[in-house]
């Protein structure tokens, strides 16, 4: 089916991203610049516990960068100086084993940078439309075997996923609050996004590229959980859509959406790093089902009917065709190839497999 996302709207655009320098906010930045659009980026290198991706790409060549934690007051300035049309707040703690670790500093970096970015656009004139990402793991997770919509229970049970919580809430109470200040926000919610260049500790395909690199074997934490598995590049078309359909409507689609693939590629850990090694021609996959210290969801998937349903948004990639896709990414840098471009052509690949 075909997705009817305009590129076009996006030549010219002046766009701030919020954590630009992480896995996923690297790809949204160069994905902005494909479709010609101006990007100015916040991320704090001190935070940020993943830049690699950022570095690989040389993104401070290709977009104005503020190394700015997204709490400091400073960040007024930037919104008042470049006067952003459209905002995407990514910045946070992503990771849900590092939760555990420091949970003071996960709840105030995703809940309370939240709130600071959420003043700043209120207080922004040239602002007209926002798009805050949260996660798939924001719901009050029952493990049961159907995906999760829109309006279901939010909960948590570690600090990382009660923290989107939070954020979630909040951001409902300005979509609530503000409204009659025009205020266009949404929230959005994705599975488990995969892709080239995320090289985070404690996360399945850097860990494997990692072991591979090194000839080693992996240990898998929870081999039979099972999670909603999707490229990157497509929960971020999703993230734009939304993003232009606030931007021409205004606050009357203040919302949140689910952005995950379809049901029949929902697949466990241990099949998902089967497929991935495959790729290399290793097997390095080892179990371990009583290896994990901390609780982690055994079974967690999106219902995304109201994304293709409002939006006409739906997967593009098969399981397969992503998990193909990253390991050529990978394999590029592997053979220190020019991995900007690599970015650009797998971006090119999709646009064209979304038949624009």
């Amino acid at each position: 089916m075909n997705t009817p996302f305009n590129k076009s709207f996006w030549n010219g655009k002046k766009v701030l991203v919020t954590g630009h320098s992480g896995f996923k906010g690297s790809w949204l930045t160069v994905l902005l610049k494909y479709l010609g659009s101006e990007v100015c980026g916040v991320s704090s290198v001190a935070l940020n516990n993943n830049q690699e991706l950022f570095d690989a790409l040389s993104l401070d060549e290709h977009c104005v960068s503020h190394d700015l934690d997204v709490r400091d007051q400073e960040v007024e300035n930037v919104f008042r100086d470049f006067q952003p049309e459209v905002v995407f707040h990514l910045a946070a703690q992503p990771l849900v084993r590092s939760s555990y670790e420091a949970p003071f500093e996960t709840y105030d970096i995703n809940v309370m940078g939240t709130l600071c970015i959420l003043e700043n656009i209120r207080k922004s004139a040239s602002v007209k439309g926002s798009v805050f990402i949260t996660t798939d793991k924001c719901y009050e997770n029952k493990e049961w075997a159907w995906g999760y919509r829109e309006n279901d229970r939010l909960g948590g049970f570690d600090p990382y996923s009660s923290s989107k919580a939070c954020a979630e809430i909040l951001i409902k109470s300005y979509q609530q609050s503000f409204s009659s200040e025009s205020l266009a926000i949404s929230s959005v919610r994705a599975g488990n996004v995969i892709g080239g260049g995320d090289l985070s500790r404690d996360r399945l395909l850097p860990d494997i590229y990692r072991a591979i690199i090194k000839n080693e074997n992996v240990t898998l934490r929870n081999p039979q959980s099972t999670r909603p598995w999707q490229h990157v590049l497509e929960p971020l078309i999703g993230y734009l859509m939304v993003a232009e359909d606030l931007f021409l409507s205004g606050h009357k689609r203040n919302d949140a959406w689910n952005f995950g693939p379809h049901s029949s590629d929902i697949r466990t850990v241990s099949e998902i790093a089967k497929l991935f090694s495959s790729q290399w021609k290793v097997d390095n996959i080892l179990e371990d089902e009583n290896s994990e210290n901390y609780h982690e969801a055994k079974s967690l998937s999106l219902d995304s009917s109201k994304a293709s349903f409002d939006l006409k948004w739906n997967p593009v990639w098969s399981v397969e065709e992503a998990i193909f896709q990253t390991a050529e990414w990978y394999k590029a840098l592997q053979n220190n190839d020019n991995v900007y471009e690599k970015t650009n052509e797998q971006i090119q690949g999709y646009l064209s497999d979304l038949k624009l």
